[in-house]
């Protein structure tokens, strides 16, 4: 069962003020926001707040695979900021001056970004503005605030895989191989003809929209499906010996290793887009499945 842990030691509503780094902030039906804006461009933070979950996935889960588990109890002590959705490509235009994504359209995820790609992002728009300090979150974190307090394959309940690229609990809340080309709102997408088992028609695909499907119950958009995400983590092939703490598990000695992504993307099958699942790529892969958001710790 998901304990949380209440941490009144400091909070927007509590202090009475926001952080020097916001452009503006607020509270709705999904908690405290914030926001940053660059150059016209606004992207909105949720506060995370700390407590205890059980990351990875029970052996039971369909579609599971074994670098889920062992599933393992992580306390995270302290909340943080989370970008409300994928990093976008009018964001990341903003703080890069280009934009390399495949799928051209200011409010898409930002992709074609490596791992690497991100680290320039980071330093860049945190020398920008000063006390910003975002960083990758890391895959404890990433989990933590994709489940919301849930213990379920997705954050809406079970996940029922008819098919490979057929599972309807998905459809409200992810774009992914079933429904990502229902609509295909570009002249250039991927051609999906001969995916099988699709939940709907189409012949071609691509990434979509942020915020089109429904947020999580903190309000994050996107945590499955669209693209895969970037988080801080080194690969490892299971979660033996995995920080407890919700820390970033990383190798000193591990130069140019493979990193962790999560969330799944557009062109996944039905199985890749659980709260557990997990992939790993070299720090320079750029595919037009990949991209991030990004994290503030409270300090």
């Amino acid at each position: 069962m998901n304990t949380r842990i209440i941490d009144t030691s400091w909070h927007p509503l509590i202090t009475g003020c926001p952080p020097r780094w916001a452009s503006g902030w607020g509270q709705d039906q999904w908690g405290v926001f914030v926001e940053i804006t660059l150059q016209g461009v606004t992207q909105r933070l949720r506060w995370i707040p700390p407590g205890q979950f059980w990351m990875g996935s029970p052996e039971e889960e369909q579609g599971r695979y074994d670098d889920e588990g062992p599933r393992h109890q992580v306390t995270l002590t302290d909340g943080y900021w989370l970008f409300d959705t994928p990093c976008t490509q009018a964001l990341w235009e903003a703080v890069m001056g280009k934009n390399p994504s495949e799928f051209q359209s200011p409010t898409r995820p930002v992709e074609t970004v490596s791992w690497d790609d991100v680290q320039d992002f980071l330093k860049r728009i945190n020398e920008q503005n000063p006390g910003l300090n975002l960083s990758l979150p890391s895959e404890a974190q990433w989990e933590y605030a994709c489940r919301a307090s849930t213990e379920t394959a997705i954050y809406t309940g079970d996940l029922d895989i008819l098919g490979d690229f057929n599972a309807p609990a998905l459809d409200p809340i992810a774009w992914y191989g079933g429904n990502s080309g229902v609509d295909f709102d570009l002249d250039d997408g991927y051609d999906s003809s001969d995916w099988e088992e699709k939940q709907y028609p189409h012949t071609k695909a691509g990434t979509r929209l942020v915020k089109l499907k429904r947020a999580n119950p903190w309000g994050l958009y996107d945590m499955l499906g669209n693209v895969w995400e970037w988080v801080q983590d080194h690969w490892h092939g299971n979660y033996q010996g995995a920080p407890t703490d919700g820390s970033a598990w990383e190798d000193q000695d591990a130069i140019g290793a493979p990193r962790v992504l999560r969330g799944g993307s557009w062109s996944l099958n039905a199985r890749n887009v659980r709260a557990a699942s997990r992939l790993d790529y070299d720090p320079d892969s750029r595919l037009d499945v990949i991209g991030f958001r990004c994290l503030r710790v409270r300090s």
